[in-house]
């Protein structure tokens, strides 16, 4: 029995399709980590069991999801990937015909404002989401989460598909809370005080990852877009470091 999670925060827009792409599943469950839209409605029209989650961080609601599933097999999606013809049917014959000792990762195909992605860190894309529960022990990481388990790793040879960023506007909605959570995990982890330097260190660093070492250019005007739009998430990361370091010297 496989059964399907997905991770959602008001994702009206993009549930449907996601939960068409898992209609092979024995069970589908829609994680609401804080829906206010039409998701959870849209959900239980394709047949999803919705899982109201109390979590703080993207760790805790796939536990959460993990811990309400019935099936012997896992596959987590995001709202914004799709999983393929081709993939479904691997994932079927894997899940009918294989022993349980091995946990699977998927290469996947990134859609960046409609653009196929190859380069800036794009490219090689491969996410670990199909799981024999017996072996998956749990995520840890409160924004970068990475699961916890058991048994040898492979490699599917069918790939999903991402759809990520669709316009400029749900890129800076994202930025919001994605550096909201980065700023957050520093003050966490003591990070030195922000000075002037500091900015530029971190901000040529990132401009170095990306157009020089992953060739961001490479993928056109969307490249260079992504490329600079990733130095500018990492001077909002350490701005926004700054302004909380203020406030708690301030107290």
């Amino acid at each position: 029995m496989l059964s399907s999670i997905v991770i959602t925060k008001n994702e009206q827009e993009m549930i449907g399709d996601c939960l068409v792409s898992l209609e092979f599943s024995d069970e589908i469950l829609v994680v609401d980590s804080g829906n206010t839209d039409l998701t959870n409605t849209i959900a239980k029209d394709h047949g999803a069991k919705i899982v109201k989650s109390k979590g703080s961080n993207y760790a805790e609601f796939r536990n959460d999801g993990l811990k309400a599933a019935k099936g012997d097999w896992i596959l987590y999606l995001d709202a914004d990937e799709r999983i393929t013809p081709a993939l479904r049917q691997e994932i079927i014959n894997i899940v009918e015909n294989s022993d349980l000792d091995y946990v699977y990762q998927i290469p996947r195909q990134n859609m960046y404002l409609g653009r196929l992605m190859h380069y800036g860190g794009w490219g090689y894309d491969r996410v670990i989401r199909l799981f024999p529960k017996k072996l998956l022990k749990g995520y840890l990481g409160a924004l970068h989460e990475q699961p916890e388990f058991s048994g040898e790793l492979k490699s599917l040879n069918q790939t999903m598909t991402h759809f990520s960023h669709r316009d400029l506007s749900s890129m800076l909605d994202k930025t919001i809370n994605f550096t909201n959570f980065e700023a957050n995990l520093r003050i966490q982890a003591h990070h030195p005080k922000m000075s002037w330097w500091r900015f530029i260190r971190v901000m040529l660093t990132e401009f170095y990852l990306r157009f020089i070492k992953l060739s961001a250019a490479r993928d056109g005007k969307e490249g260079i877009i992504d490329g600079m739009f990733q130095v500018f998430n990492t001077f909002v990361i350490y701005a926004r470091l700054w302004e909380l370091q203020l406030n708690k010297d301030s107290k």
